[in-house]
């Protein structure tokens, strides 16, 4: 769904109000024209954080680590993506 967008002043202004679109909609708020802030529900605060991933550097990996990824391949779905690795 596409974020509801409104001045600071006016979300200043009616701040209950965009709390509870928040809950049905993201509420950008903006300053001086930017966007700088987005208010969210918390039940898709959570979602999002779940989605989050942890970065990891070959120094993370172990050797059997390393063995498994490198005997492992895709599912074959994913050929469906190969174009996306043409120049």
């Amino acid at each position: 769904m596409e974020p509801l967008r409104v001045s600071a002043s006016d979300f200043q202004r009616n701040v209950v109000r965009y709390h509870d679109v928040a809950l049905r909609r993201p509420v950008t708020v903006c300053d001086e024209g930017r966007d700088r802030t987005v208010l969210l529900s918390i039940e898709e605060y959570e979602r999002l954080k779940r989605r989050d991933r942890e970065v990891l550097s070959l120094e993370d990996f172990t050797d059997a680590d390393i063995a498994l990824l490198e005997a492992s391949s895709p599912p074959a779905e994913s050929a469906a993506f190969d174009h996306e690795m043409d120049d």
